[in-house]
């Protein structure tokens, strides 16, 4: 191994960082080893970046070293620059490059708007990455969101104990991950706002202060603004297009808080590799043809439509149950008929519908 380099400024190198125990210290976190060198640090190394997850493998470049003054020792001052194991699960694709992506992003402190067709795991990547992380996760949904105020509270009629009629605030997740993240400082919280187009778009610039530099809201039970801490961060889904009714555009000035992301479908081998590791008593051929048949659909110039990898799983599960273990006959064209057709209009045995043309689609792609 080569000798060990100095920590003096600038200098990269690998920690693990722990809550720092030292109550009159302004910093957060502590280490005192350098682990890409397997050497104790000369003095303490400290920081006070939220978005460390205490225990895990970080990269940090070296602000200041102080010497020892009297009865104070000296300490290195070091940069968060990102974690170094950051690795979402097998059970779920996310492609290599998008993966980097987030992780850069999420470590620079920046919201996230997820961007894509129905069942292409925009909220189920959202858990994985506060996995990931080690954070915190908040689900909201904005469709529920009619005022600005109603991110945070809710006004609600409720009868009080001496049955008389009252109205109050009601504070949402969204409010109560807020305030534990005050209480919290060495915890980190990721808030999933779902749906985040389909509430009213002057609702919507309720929340704009929070994904700006402002970084404040009206908190409507106390009549003031209460400020969004450096350890909360937030990630936005929308569905985008004329096929989704009820959603609002999501307007430039909006759409300029956010680093825009967007989602696919899983490529068919991905798709294939999830569904036959969550349904293992499903034969492999069969998985193959319902994913054929699940991207014929999707890449048809013709029918321009998506399909859910939820569709995919749905006719999995169906396979899965022992009710067609001993099915006579193959059971997927049905399945199919019922899983796929039954979600665009019309029915499969009318050519002239949506789901008529989704029938034609699948039965060229497996001859059927």
């Amino acid at each position: 191994m080569p000798p060990p380099k100095k920590l003096k400024e600038g200098r990269i190198f690998q920690t693990v960082f722990y809550t720092n125990t030292d109550k009159k210290s302004p910093y957060r976190f502590k280490a005192k080893r350098v682990v890409d060198q397997d050497e104790r640090a000369p003095k303490v190394i400290l920081c006070d970046d939220p978005r460390i997850q205490p225990g895990e493998l970080c990269k940090v470049r070296v602000k200041t070293v102080t010497k020892p003054r009297q009865k104070a020792r000296g300490y290195i001052e070091v940069e968060f620059l990102g974690q170094v194991a950051f690795k979402i699960d097998a059970s779920f694709y996310v492609d290599p490059v998008l993966e980097k992506k987030l992780q850069a992003l999420l470590d620079a402190g920046m919201n996230i708007l997820l961007d894509g067709p129905q069942g292409s795991g925009k909220t189920v990547l959202s858990e994985k990455l506060a996995q990931a992380l080690g954070m915190e996760y908040v689900y909201f949904n904005c469709s529920s969101v009619y005022e600005p105020t109603d991110f945070l509270a809710t006004f609600q009629v409720k009868e009080s104990e001496h049955h008389n009629v009252v109205t109050e605030w009601v504070s949402t997740d969204v409010l109560r991950a807020l305030e534990a993240a005050h209480a919290n400082p060495g915890r980190r919280y990721l808030v999933f706002l779902d749906e985040f187009n389909r509430c009213r778009e002057i609702a919507r610039n309720g929340i704009m202060p929070a994904l700006d530099a402002t970084r404040r809201m009206y908190n409507p039970r106390t009549g003031s603004t209460i400020a969004i801490p450096d350890n909360v961060l937030w990630i936005a889904a929308i569905n985008n297009g004329a096929q989704f009714t009820g959603t609002t555009t999501v307007d430039p000035a909006q759409l300029d808080r956010f680093a825009p992301v967007k989602m696919r479908y899983p490529p068919e081998k991905e798709e294939i590799r999830i569904l036959a590791e969550r349904y293992p008593n499903v034969p492999q051929a069969q998985i193959r043809r319902i994913v054929k048949a699940a991207n014929a659909i999707r890449t048809d110039e013709n029918l321009r439509v998506d399909l859910s990898v939820r569709a995919s799983e749905e006719v999995c599960l169906l396979l899965s149950h022992p009710n067609f273990a001993e099915y006579d006959g193959d059971p997927l064209p049905d399945l199919l008929k019922t899983s796929f057709c039954a979600r665009f209009l019309g029915d499969w045995d009318q050519p002239a519908t949506d789901a008529g043309l989704v029938w034609q689609c699948i039965s060229r792609a497996l001859e059927l």
